[in-house]
């Protein structure tokens, strides 16, 4: 094969593979671009209640574990944003009544976390507008679009694609 061949077809894979890097550049960049714009689009409504998303996010986990809690570490696994301070962030919930934590009598490593009843009533207050909040941020996407979205997402992250409709409990 002459050079020039050789080069021209080294050449094209070289482009190839830069193009491919960066589509998946440009995909990364899109999501937390899209995931940043959420944030900042839903945090007026958690600014009013006095909390942070994190927090939310952790009300939420705790009433989707219901009556029997849940251990910290449990719930740092589940967050959505990975905090590394989670204990300072339970310290803040704890401080304003919204989660109790308790030590088990036979495993006093453990720290088993609950909502309280305020905790249970601020989500409930939040319910509606956050609901509101998601619908008006995603209202150019259909169902069966947010549906695709939701199985390309869980894809990218290397976890099996939901076969049931998206109902967010945490």
């Amino acid at each position: 094969m002459p050079v020039a061949q050789v080069k021209a077809k080294v050449d094209g894979e070289v482009k190839q593979k830069q193009l491919l890097n960066s589509h998946q550049q440009d995909a990364v960049v899109s999501i937390l671009r899209t995931a940043n714009y959420l944030g900042r689009f839903c945090s007026p409504v958690f600014d009013q209640q006095g909390i942070t998303s994190q927090q939310y996010n952790v009300l939420r986990i705790l009433r989707g574990a219901g009556l029997g809690g849940l251990p910290t570490l449990d719930i740092a696994e589940k967050m959505i944003e990975q905090a590394p301070g989670i204990t300072r962030l339970l310290d803040r919930l704890e401080g304003k009544k919204l989660v109790r934590r308790e030590r088990p009598s036979d495993n006093r490593r453990q720290v088993l976390c609950f909502i309280t009843k305020p905790g249970l009533d601020l989500l409930h207050e939040l319910d509606t507008p956050v609901r509101n909040k998601v619908n008006q941020a995603l209202h150019q996407l259909d169902e069966s679009e947010i549906e695709e979205l939701i199985r390309l997402l869980e894809l990218a992250r290397g976890e099996q694609p939901s076969t049931t409709p998206a109902t967010s409990s945490q």
